[in-house]
């Protein structure tokens, strides 16, 4: 009988394991699968165009054949940039309040709120930004409406969920004893929870900016209603820009031959840029010890 169980937990064991193999492969094939098709689909477009140019070059004209996508490179730079200065303080802030200050009661309460926000449609925020942003910038700091700081201030509502729960677990991971250690030593609860808990949870914490950062620059829908679409270089918060994601999307429905092959090597940018940013949080945090 007992060698019966053991041997059903040992089939358990390894019919479970197979699963999470297969899960994981799968995974790596897609990604695989992504990255041959940007690198077969953008690569002979870069090499027509020239990569210096393409990167480099500050017109963007397909009816010409002209294919530089600089501007928008520096307008999906400005775009995140505003997101991640409004959205890490807020969604670490309210991270550390649902960790450590929040009653139970009052903190699920607030995790319902942050859940939802999470579930809304891009085209919800953006349609949002379209109806009250806009009008606000356009009423009070002058210009179209349509610009870097709209589409900011939406794109740091849309990365709070990740930032808020990501930080949290990373929070809530930290071993209860540092706490209590800290407290033993004469340490306010405040104290405590920004000397000591704050950066053990600084590897979680840095994992979060890194993924609000994957969503902000990621994101089309939302910044293509309200922030502009137009290729030059601004010069304030209140101009319109393009980004690398909102050209892809406005063009790729009537793209042909080496115009299409030049919105898959916008792609191709997008995605080694994202790749490298990752490797250089992570170079940061083993440099760091976190």
């Amino acid at each position: 009988m007992i060698k019966q169980a053991i041997s059903r937990t040992v089939v358990q064991e390894k019919v479970a394991q197979a699963v999470f193999i297969v899960a994981a492969c799968c995974c790596i094939l897609a990604v695989g699968l992504i990255c041959f098709f940007l690198l077969m689909g953008g690569l002979p477009g870069l090499a027509e165009i020239g990569v210096t140019d393409f990167l480099f070059g500050t017109t963007w004209q397909p009816s010409s054949g002209v294919y530089g996508i600089a501007y928008m490179i520096v307008g999906s730079l400005y775009v995140t940039a505003g997101a991640l200065v409004i959205g890490v303080p807020l969604g670490l802030f309210c991270a550390l309040y649902l960790s450590r200050f929040a009653t139970a009661r009052f903190g699920r309460f607030l995790q319902r709120g942050v859940e939802l926000l999470a579930g809304i449609p891009s085209v919800v925020f953006g349609f949002f930004g379209l109806v009250v942003i806009v009008p606000f910038i356009r009423n009070t700091l002058g210009g179209t409406g349509f610009s870097i700081l709209a589409a900011s201030l939406i794109l740091g509502i849309m990365v709070l969920p990740t930032i808020i729960t990501v930080s949290r677990t990373a929070l809530d991971s930290v071993p209860q004893h540092y706490y209590e250690g800290a407290l033993a030593l004469g340490a306010r609860h405040e104290r405590c929870v920004f000397r000591v808990l704050l950066p053990a949870a600084a590897s979680g914490i840095t994992a979060a900016v890194i993924l609000g950062f994957g969503r902000a620059i990621g994101e089309t829908m939302a910044v293509v209603m309200i922030v502009g679409n137009q290729v030059h270089l601004p010069a304030a918060l209140t101009d319109g820009i393009r980004t690398l994601t909102g050209n892809i999307v406005l063009e790729m429905g009537y793209a042909t031959d080496l115009h299409r092959e030049a919105l898959i090597a916008t792609a191709l940018v997008l995605f080694v840029f994202i790749l490298l940013v990752n490797l250089l949080f992570n170079l940061m945090k083993r440099r760091a010890g976190i």
